[in-house]
């Protein structure tokens, strides 16, 4: 009986052992570009959002659709912001009228909500609804404007927005400053809207003085 002695196929041998010999060569070739091989999927969640602080295009809310052109400033992340609004003021109304008339419109305009496409940017208000604002009392200097509610008794974000907006309005004399007072009868005090305040209006309350004589 001729007996047939069992050999393994060297092709097949050879192929068996190519794939686990090239497993350790694509492990060093993984560590040579830096990339760390791993069976185990990896999620590394979604990327990171932050927030625009600008219009992804024009946002024309329903407050600046008609009367006089105005900017206001509202807060965004830790910063102040410039966005367009409208005041509405009579024609041929007096100059000393007009500026106050201005002042609660500016106010009203800040205690608004802001609209969907400013939220959606990041865009909020401290300042809160209810607030009016008087000229000046008998012994005030004629720029003088005073509020409902003490400027001491609002929130740095609050009293900044209104200071920066009002300086920077038909509502002040145009020098970057303005003169707020409260209801009561204080002191005056000319405040003044400056790069820190715009910038970091959480920490950085406006530069203030006091103002004496009318």
């Amino acid at each position: 009986m001729t007996v047939r002695q069992s050999t393994a196929r060297p092709r097949e041998r050879a192929l068996t052992v190519r794939p686990l010999l090239a497993l350790p060569l694509l492990g060093l070739l993984l560590a040579g570009c830096g990339i760390r091989a791993t069976e185990v999927p990896t999620d590394f969640g979604a990327a990171p959002s932050r927030v625009p602080c600008t219009l992804t295009e024009p946002d024309v809310s329903p407050q600046a659709a008609r009367g006089v052109p105005v900017q206001v400033f509202l807060l965004c992340g830790s910063s102040l912001v410039t966005v367009d609004r409208a005041v509405q003021v009579p024609d041929g109304t007096a100059d000393v009228l007009r500026r106050v008339i201005v002042a609660q419109g500016l106010l009203d305009q800040l205690a608004e909500s802001p609209s969907s496409g400013e939220k959606d940017a990041g865009y909020t208000t401290d300042v809160r609804g209810g607030m009016t604002v008087s000229g000046p009392r008998a012994k005030d200097p004629k720029d003088a404007l005073r509020l409902s509610n003490s400027p001491a008794d609002l929130t740095s974000y609050a009293l900044a927005q209104i200071v920066c907006t009002f300086s920077d309005s038909a509502a002040a004399e145009g020098d970057g400053s303005v003169i707020l007072g409260g209801p009561d009868g204080s002191p005056l005090r000319r405040y003044e809207c400056t790069d820190d305040v715009r910038s970091d209006p959480g920490t950085k309350a406006p530069p203030s003085s006091e103002v004496t004589g009318g």
